[in-house]
């Protein structure tokens, strides 16, 4: 994980990766479908459409269908009314604190709408650690189709080289990828093909300030400085 560490540019996913909101999107979901099509309630399963937007998702479910757009209207708007349930993950500030202290850029891509996305940014304090965010609005496709990832680094100018994502579902590894990304799996034992794993955002950060600490001269290296003097 330190190869990937080191890299400048970091793209971050939201939900489930930086904030606890998966619990919250899934409750949202359930509510909506119980009221616009109840009969597909017991077989829905959100893990199964983790890294999709909510249209996406409806249109999943429904088709492309006035129902399918009531439903992702719904889902969002019950979503939001219930913001104040979403954590911000044990060692989020810390990792983007340390990010923005060593210089490193920040941005956000994520497939929840902008309105959600913004709002949760701001209020939990953590809009201001990234350059600019990406959303399920201004994306050509969802995760995990690798495009995702390719135009975000085409529409910010990124090299793919100096580039880490971090996430945490199996289509979002896929996304980054299969764009050819280095790619951190984060609150996992066993990352997803092509990712290595992060038990949580605490050890990321204590990589991080592990690698900004100067180093410390041993007993032998100055014996050495010593002897060479002169």
């Amino acid at each position: 994980m330190a190869e990937a560490c080191a890299r400048r540019v970091w793209l971050f996913d939201l939900d489930g990766t930086l904030v606890d909101s998966c619990p919250a999107h899934e409750a949202a979901f359930r509510q909506a479908i119980a009221e616009v099509a109840p009969g597909l309630l017991a077989s829905f399963r959100y893990a199964d459409h983790t890294g999709a937007s909510t249209r996406e998702v409806a249109v999943r479910l429904l088709g492309d269908t006035e129902e399918a757009a009531r439903l992702a209207r719904l889902k969002q708007r019950l979503y939001r009314e219930n913001l104040g349930t979403v954590a911000v993950f044990p060692g989020a500030r810390r990792l983007l604190a340390r990010l923005t202290t060593a210089g490193r850029a920040a941005y956000v891509v994520t497939g929840g709408s902008r309105a959600s996305v913004e709002r949760t940014l701001a209020e939990r304090s953590l809009d201001a650690y990234f350059i600019d965010v990406l959303t399920g609005d201004d994306l050509p496709v969802s995760k995990p189709d690798p495009a995702c990832y390719a135009y975000a680094c085409e529409h910010w100018g990124l090299d793919p080289g100096a580039v880490v994502v971090l996430e945490d579902s199996a289509h979002g590894v896929a996304s980054a990828v299969g764009a050819g990304l280095a790619t951190i799996h984060a609150h996992v034992a066993e990352p997803a093909p092509g990712a290595v794993a992060a038990r949580d955002l605490e050890e990321i950060a204590t990589l991080l300030e592990k690698d900004a600490e100067p180093a410390v001269e041993t007993d032998a290296e100055k014996d050495v400085e010593v002897s060479g003097a002169g």
